[in-house]
């Protein structure tokens, strides 16, 4: 099971960029009304074993939280695409994947 840290303000991108000098931080931008985002979100819970000493998990509700979504994409200088992980280290976006090559194998083949 993945303890989200819940992503609901532009400030909390400011916070994600520091921390990310400190533990790499996961940003999964989901829309609640897309059933390949539903998958992508359940695919990454089944297999995450990470801890939070290696990784912290941000969940973002795009469709709630769409002005938030928007300033990632300009913040990191990544396209928009629903479903979404970034992996911010080091307070720059290192990783990034959509829809079904969302996997937990390739995350830690960045860390």
């Amino acid at each position: 099971m993945i303890d989200w840290t819940p992503l609901t303000s532009v400030d909390q991108l400011d916070e994600i960029v520091d921390l990310s000098s400190e533990v790499p931080c996961l940003i999964l931008k989901h829309s609640t009304r897309c059933s390949i985002s539903s998958v992508a979100k359940h695919r990454l819970e089944k297999h995450w074993d990470f801890d939070e000493n290696q990784i912290r998990p941000y969940y973002l509700d795009l469709i709630a939280y769409r002005d938030v979504s928007n300033q990632i994409a300009g913040k990191f200088g990544i396209d928009h695409q629903s479903p979404q992980v970034l992996l911010i280290k080091d307070g720059a976006c290192v990783y990034d994947d959509s829809h079904f090559a969302i996997k937990v194998s390739q995350i830690k083949s960045v860390l």
